[in-house]
């Protein structure tokens, strides 16, 4: 069944290479949907498809790449709209 993850990460997320190393993982677990940055310092991320691979992503971001470190996240799972066709980063907000 395919879902849609929405989340707010926030502590030392951006300038740590989060962003791009969300969209090759999502990437990865053949998942679609875009990645951005914040003005303040928050990333956000919409993924959708199946609850596996969203789950996988999820436990990723609860760390991120090796200079990243997140202290908060706010996590919203929402049905599937299938609204995207491929995993990207987005301008900041």
């Amino acid at each position: 069944m395919n879902r849609r993850l929405h989340l707010f990460v926030s502590g030392r997320v951006q300038g740590v290479y989060y962003r791009g190393s969300a969209v090759e993982m999502a990437r990865r677990l053949r998942l679609t949907g875009w990645v951005r940055n914040h003005r303040d310092g928050r990333v956000e991320l919409e993924a959708e498809g199946d609850e596996g691979s969203l789950q996988a992503l999820l436990d990723w971001c609860r760390h991120g790449p090796a200079l990243a470190h997140v202290e908060h996240m706010e996590v919203d799972w929402r049905p599937s709209q299938e609204a995207y066709t491929e995993f990207v980063q987005t301008p900041t907000v």
